[in-house]
C-alpha cells in the first residue's frame, strides 16, 4: 500500500489495483470513481482480447484503439490474450495465472465495473478468493438510470459496438450512447445495457486526457450478436 500524508488526522493506505477494461462506458466510469477514491492508487488497466481476431470479447473493440484509450487514460494496459473458442477452463486457468503475476508485482486489489448482475460478481469473487487480491466493485448497486445520466452529463462520450437483437433493435450498433437513443430503448431495456442488450466503446469523457477520433466502419451479424466496427480515425 502507499501510505499518504495525514488527511483530517488520519494516515489513508492507498490499494495498488489494477481495473478491468472492458472498454465500454461502465469500466470507463469505474476509472473516473475509483481516481475520486482516497484509497485506492490505481496502477493500470487489465483487458481480455481474442487472440485470433485481436479485439476485446463481444465489444469488439480493436486492440488499437483499446491502446489508445489506455494511453488517453494515462495507464499501462495489460493484455490477457484468450484462444478463440477458448473453455471455461481454459479462461479459468489463464486469469489465474495472471492474477498471481499481479500479486507477485504487489498489486493488492482489482476492480470492476459491474452494476448489479450477482452471477457476474460472484464469479469474480471466486477467481480471486484466496488469491490475496480483494476485489472492488465501485458503481455497484447504483440505480443504472441516474448512472446513465450522471455519465452523459460528465460528458462521456461511448458508441454501441455490439447489439443483442433479440432485445434491442439491430439498427443501435454504431450509434452513440446519447439520451436520444436511451429515449428510443424498449422500455425492459437496461439504459446501460446491463442485462447484455447492447455493449459500447467509450471515446471521451472525464477519465480520459482527451477524446479518440472515431469512424463507424462496417457491421456485421456473427453468434447471433450484430457488431459495429469503431475505428480509430488517425
Amino acid at each position: 500500500m502507499l501510505l499518504l500524508p495525514h488527511v483530517n488526522g488520519y494516515e489513508i493506505m492507498k490499494k495498488k489495483t489494477l481495473l478491468s477494461w472492458s472498454s465500454g462506458k461502465d469500466s470507463a466510469w469505474a476509472l473516473h470513481a475509483l481516481r475520486h477514491d482516497p484509497h485506492i492508487n490505481i496502477l493500470g488497466l487489465f483487458s481480455v482480447v481474442n487472440q485470433k481476431y485481436g479485439r476485446v470479447s463481444m465489444h469488439s473493440t480493436r486492440l488499437q484503439l483499446l491502446q489508445r484509450q489506455a494511453e488517453a487514460a494515462g495507464l499501462p494496459l495489460h493484455i490477457i490474450n484468450i484462444p478463440d473458442q477458448c473453455t471455461v477452463e481454459c479462461c479459468d486457468t489463464i486469469m489465474s495465472d495472471f492474477v498471481q503475476e499481479s500479486l507477485l508485482r504487489g498489486i493488492e486489489s482489482m476492480a470492476f465495473g459491474d452494476l448489479f448482475l450477482q452471477e457476474v460478481r460472484t464469479y469474480r469473487e471466486n477467481q480471486l478468493r484466496g488469491s490475496g487480491i480483494i476485489p472492488i466493485f465501485p458503481l455497484w448497486g447504483t440505480p443504472t438510470a441516474a448512472l446513465a445520466d450522471q455519465m452523459l452529463t460528465a460528458g462521456v462520450e461511448a458508441y454501441i459496438s455490439c447489439v443483442d437483437p433479440k432485445k434491442v433493435p439491430a439498427s443501435l450498433a454504431g450509434r452513440q450512447w446519447s439520451r436520444d437513443l436511451l429515449r428510443e430503448l424498449p422500455k425492459d431495456v437496461d439504459p446501460c445495457g446491463e442485462n447484455g442488450e447492447f455493449h459500447t466503446v467509450v471515446v471521451g469523457g472525464p477519465m480520459l486526457r482527451k477524446s479518440i477520433p472515431v469512424h463507424i466502419g462496417e457491421t456485421i451479424e456473427r453468434g447471433g450478436f450484430v457488431f459495429a466496427d469503431i475505428v480509430p480515425s488517425n
